[in-house]
């Protein structure tokens, strides 16, 4: 039975990978609106930087929590905590992600096995954990970060690429399984944004990083917001992305991948 519970109350928004990109400029725009936050990231120097931060400017309450999202025991560890905290999650961001740049057959496996854990396994586990008591009251917010990338396959970021894939596809998936429960779910694939990607993922000579259609962590952030705020299942930001992204369901498929082979090429 649903319940009315989160009408009277204050909401909580959790991020993770929010200490610095488009997941600290959501918690910006949450913190803003007056929800309490969550702040799920690696560095508790930045976290608590953060949490000081948006607690004097708002003066809402904020949670900070130091876990490794390539741990496959951190969902649960984070789902426990709130739990024993009392802290109900209305808004679940999955922000965390990496890529690793290379050929396949050269690039290293663990690093992989971590980036499928942050970007597929850690993502679907959480949305797992906390979707049951948002379709119990009737009311909850997902907002899954995906990719340009998700809609085509990427030579030299081949991993990447199709975690990307994945996200977009379970993100529709149970987007509609969730019609009519209160519950929605929307999927962001920006285009090339300013952040620590690049360095992380050792592309930052590659052509897509070069080239002039690079969005700000803020302006990607700002359309994500409106867009899950509005309901919306799939948001691109930009117009040159929503172009890009629609002109893949018109090119031959080979051609789709060597267009994306020499874009990711330095």
């Amino acid at each position: 039975m649903k319940t009315t519970n989160h009408l009277n109350r204050e909401k909580t928004a959790l991020i993770t990978g929010a200490s610095g990109g488009i997941g600290y400029e959501l918690a910006k725009l949450f913190a803003r609106d007056g929800y309490n936050l969550v702040l799920v990231a690696r560095s508790e120097e930045k976290l608590t930087q953060i949490a000081k931060e948006f607690s004097e400017k708002s003066g809402i309450k904020v949670e900070i929590i130091v876990k490794d999202l390539s741990l496959a025991t951190t969902p649960a560890e984070i789902f426990t905590k709130l739990q024993q905290a009392a802290i109900k999650i209305d808004v679940l961001v999955n922000n965390a992600g990496f890529g690793s740049y290379g050929f396949f057959h050269e690039t290293d496996l663990k690093t992989e096995l971590e980036m499928l854990q942050v970007n597929v396994v850690s993502l679907t586990h959480l949305t797992k954990l906390f979707l049951k008591d948002m379709v119990e009251q009737g009311y909850g917010k997902i907002l899954n970060v995906s990719s340009g990338a998700a809609f085509q396959p990427g030579p030299l970021l081949a991993v990447y690429f199709a975690t990307k894939a994945y996200v977009l596809s379970f993100s529709e998936a149970i987007a509609n399984e969730l019609e009519g429960t209160g519950v929605t779910v929307t999927v962001v694939c920006p285009g090339t944004t300013a952040s620590g990607f690049q360095q992380r993922a050792a592309m930052e000579e590659s052509k897509l990083v070069t080239s002039q259609n690079v969005m700000d962590a803020e302006t990607v952030a700002k359309i994500s917001y409106q867009g899950l705020m509005s309901n919306k299942t799939v948001v691109v930001p930009g117009i040159k992305n929503k172009l890009l992204a629609e002109a893949v369901r018109f090119t031959p498929r080979k051609m789709v991948v060597k267009i994306a082979r020499s874009m990711n090429s330095k």
